[in-house]
Order: C-alpha cells, then sequence, then structure tokens
C-alpha cells in the first residue's frame, strides 16, 4: 500500500483501538506508526498490543512502527484532609516533608529532590498550570509560596517545574523496566518524556544497547533551552506542545514548535508534532477550523510526522481521525505553496559523502522529472539523509533489515520495502527497478535514480549514484 503524501501519521492505539480489527482499519485510514502509551498500559498489555501489530502488519506486507512512550517521573503533591481546599491570589501555601493530611495552608509534597531543588523566585504549577504557586521562602523541606492565580487544590494533583533543573535523570525505575520490556516485545522507537539534559539520553541510551533509537520529547523549558545538545544525542525528537504549554507560556509554543522543526530537520533527525491535533474529534465525527489549520501548518513545517493522541486512542471516532488527518496532509501537499516553503527551509548539506550523494540525488531527480529515489540501506543512515533533502520525488528506501524499515516508516516521504541484498551491481538495479514498478512508483520507460554504498553490504558508505529505466532497452550511468 503505497501512501499519497509525505508526511506520516502516528497514532496512539489505547481502549478505543486496541482490538486487531481496529488497528487494521487505523492502518488502512492512513496511520504508518503505532503509539502505546506506557503511562496506561501494563506490560503484559503493551506484549498483546505489539502482537496485534505484528499481526496486521503480516497481513498488509508493510512494514509498520512501532513507538513505545516511557511514562517520565510523575511529580504529586499528596492528600487533603476534605479532599480538596480553596485558595485565593495572594495567599501563602506551603509544600513540604510532613506526611500530614494537608489542609488550606499546606501539603505534604513527598518528592525531596523538589525540596531540596526549588528556589525562591520558582514557579511551581499544579494540575496542569490551574494553579501557579510562587516560592518565597526554601529551607530544603519545605517551599513557601505565594498563590499568583488559580483557586484551588486536590488530592495528588501533578506539579509541573518550569524553571527548576532536578538533580535526577528523567527516568524512573518503571520507565526502566518498561524500557527494557518494550525493547523485548520489538518496540521500535523508545520516547523519552520530560527530558532535561543530554545526560538523560545518555542513560536510556546505555540501557537500550543499539536495540532501539530513541526519541526526546520536548516539553521541558530546560530541554528548550539545551536543544542542540539533545538534538545531537537523539535519534528524533517530538515537540510534545501538552506539558510544553503548561510549563511555557502558551503564545511561545508555536514559535518553539518551528524551532525544534526546524533544528531537527537541518539535522537530519525525525521530528514528530504531537496533542491537541484533533482534540475535538474525541467526541466530534469533525474537527474545528482551527484544528485543520494547525494540521496544516505542521505539515508546511515539513514536520516528520503528525500525532493523534486520545482522539485515536480513547475517542469515539478513531479511524475517522486518522483518515481527516490523512486527507488534512494529502490536500496541503497538494497546495501550490508547499513546494517553495519546503524549499526555503532547506539546509545546506553536511561536508560528508553520504549528504553529497543525497543532494545530487535530490536535484537530478527534480531536473530530470524521475519517478522515485531508490536508496539501499541497511543500517538506515542513508534514508535519512535522503529526507534530510525533502525532495519533491518520492522516496523508496531498500533494506534487507527488517528493523530498519519499520524504523524509517516514521521518516518524511519514505516508503519502506524489505528486500535481500543485492548480489552485484547489476542485480542492484534490477531488484530498484523491479521494486519501484511492482509498488506503483512508475511504468516501463519511467526513469529513477539509485543511490547505494560500494563495496555492497558495507553499512554508512553511501558513495554510488546511478540513474536507470524500468524495464527499458538501456540504462543511463
Amino acid at each position: 500500500m503505497r501512501r499519497s503524501r509525505k508526511v506520516k501519521i502516528v497514532a496512539t492505539i489505547g481502549p478505543a483501538s486496541s482490538t486487531t480489527t481496529v488497528i487494521k482499519k487505523l492502518f488502512e485510514a492512513g496511520a504508518d506508526v503505532f503509539r502505546i502509551n506506557m503511562s496506561h498500559t501494563d506490560h503484559p498489555l503493551m506484549q498483546t498490543l505489539v502482537d496485534r501489530i505484528r499481526a496486521v502488519e503480516a497481513d498488509v506486507g508493510r512494514p509498520i512502527g512501532i513507538l513505545a512512550d516511557l511514562q517520565g517521573p510523575k511529580l504529586r503533591v499528596g492528600k487533603f484532609q476534605e479532599g480538596k481546599v480553596a485558595l485565593q491570589p495572594g495567599q501563602t501555601f506551603t509544600l513540604d516533608d510532613d506526611p500530614a493530611l494537608g489542609d488550606a495552608t499546606r501539603v505534604n509534597l513527598p518528592h525531596p529532590e523538589i525540596l531540596q531543588s526549588v528556589q525562591v523566585g520558582h514557579r511551581l504549577l499544579i494540575d496542569d498550570g490551574k494553579l501557579e504557586l510562587k516560592a518565597v521562602r526554601c529551607d530544603g523541606r519545605a517551599i513557601e509560596c505565594v498563590v499568583v492565580s488559580g483557586t484551588k487544590i486536590s488530592d495528588r494533583k501533578g506539579v509541573s517545574l518550569p524553571d527548576t533543573e532536578l538533580p535526577v535523570g528523567a527516568l524512573t525505575d518503571k520507565d526502566r523496566a518498561d524500557l527494557e520490556a518494550c525493547i523485548e516485545a520489538g518496540a521500535d522507537w523508545i520516547a523519552l518524556s520530560f527530558i532535561q539534559r543530554p545526560e538523560d539520553i545518555a542513560e536510556a541510551r546505555k540501557l537500550a544497547k543499539g536495540r532501539a533509537h530513541l526519541m526526546s520529547k520536548i516539553e521541558k523549558p530546560l530541554a528548550v533551552a539545551r536543544l542542540s545538545e539533545i538534538i545531537e544525542l537523539s535519534d528524533a525528537l517530538m515537540v510534545a506542545r501538552g506539558d510544553l504549554g503548561v510549563e511555557m507560556p502558551l503564545e511561545t509554543v508555536p514559535g518553539i514548535q518551528k524551532q525544534i522543526t526546524r533544528a531537527a530537520r537541518r539535522a537530519g533527525k525525525p521530528v514528530v508534532v504531537a496533542t491537541q491535533m484533533l482534540e475535538s474529534m474525541i467526541s466530534a465525527p469533525v474537527p474545528t477550523r482551527a484544528e485543520v489549520s494547525d494540521v496544516a501548518t505542521a505539515v508546511f513545517e515539513g514536520a516528520d510526522a503528525i500525532m493523534l493522541s486520545a482522539e485515536s486512542a480513547a475517542g469515539e471516532y478513531p479511524v475517522e481521525a486518522v483518515a481527516t488527518m490523512d486527507r488534512i496532509a494529502r490536500q496541503v501537499e497538494q497546495d501550490p505553496t508547499y513546494a517553495g516553503i519546503i524549499n526555503a527551509q532547506r539546509s545546506e548539506p553536511e561536508a560528508t559523502s553520504a549528504d553529497a550523494i543525497s543532494l545530487a540525488a535530490r536535484q537530478i531527480a527534480e531536473t530530470l522529472k524521475l519517478s522515485a529515489i531508490v536508496s539501499y540501506t541497511s543500517s538506515g543512515t542513508t534514508g535519512l539523509r535522503a529526507a534530510r533533502e525533502r525532495p519533491q520525488v518520492p522516496i523508496i528506501a531498500l533494506s534487507p533489515v527488517l528493523q530498519t524499515a519499520r524504523r524509517l516508516s516514521l521518516l518524511w516521504g519514505t516508503h519502506c520495502v524489505v528486500t535481500p541484498d543485492a548480489f552485484d551491481l547489476d542485480d542492484m538495479v534490477e531488484r530498484a527497478c523491479r521494486i519501484a514498478r511492482d509498488e506503483g512508483f512508475g511504468d516501463s520507460g519511467d526513469r529513477i535514480i539509485i543511490t547505494a554504498g560500494v563495496p555492497l553490504r558495507t553499512p554508512g558508505a553511501t558513495n554510488m549514484i546511478r540513474v536507470a529505466y524500468l524495464n527499458p532497452p538501456r540504462e543511463t550511468t
């Protein structure tokens, strides 16, 4: 099944979409990658979902990516005597290490790392920002705050710390166990929540041991501040606008989204735009006009993928949500302004043979109006560099490694096919032409351009480019 768009769609599966039948319908509607949210999934259920996705993959004959999203640290206040209390802006309220039930003056905060790290002037956001506190006195055991805005607080509400860098990593014990279980189950991407610093990614990479690729979710101001370092250590990024919009002023989020998207594109790292893209479709069969515009903006920016969360996981119209996102993306990519916007954001290639070959392949393909760029890739690097160029023609990534094809299913404009390694150059050209024709990218007499590494089967050695006819009387070098 060939997609008629370049941007990919990530669909979260949950109670509304966890059966094999619905997962297949989501794929047929346009989902390319499936996300499993480990905040709401135990290991047996996760394994069941992976098995069902793989069953659909075998049925449709296309590689499908699986993204396992780790929960990350969940920071919450304790409980109150009455379950909740009313507050007033300007009053003082204390978070402390006393385990006693809270009242209108204080509540337990069972996180010593927060009590020891928050400094005077730091903000504490409770319940997704509905209550904002500002620290006025800190002694390591209690944080005395003034209420800036909001009027109530209740049991076990979440705490966000936009100004505070905690001395602990982003991975909890649950995350470490989940990471190992998800990799063992066959997840292709692991999303890391609440990344603050490059060291958080280094810890996860040590645990992953190269068995899965790591996607850093940018949802904290400290991560935005160290974006270039985080990009360098990550395999992909996610613009996690939900928590980002809690911890930073809402009006800054669109600009940050563009900043992250463009920085990831320059680095040749896949980037996913996520959260509330078609939020109203949780309970409505059609989205709002503003949501359509929001999805379109991410597509115009050249994001590799756009993601559905509750819309497909728990909403009333999961298949319709995917189909709607697919229609929006296809329409945007047909817009006469789309190519110009994508081209204007293109970055200079790095001084490597892979980038030079990818640049040349794009220029030749667009100049000669070829049908496709075919990239042989074992590790996936060649496919990544080809997609970084954002060519106007489709990219066909041929790989002998199923796991590579699954990972590249997240990649902009890339159609992945699993095929055995070529025996020699002639076999490589014949195989590329046959697959391009069989997959619907051209007819006899059309031309494609092929990139690969010589000697064959040498990862990361892209150094060859060739133009070939599909089932022609001759080939052109």
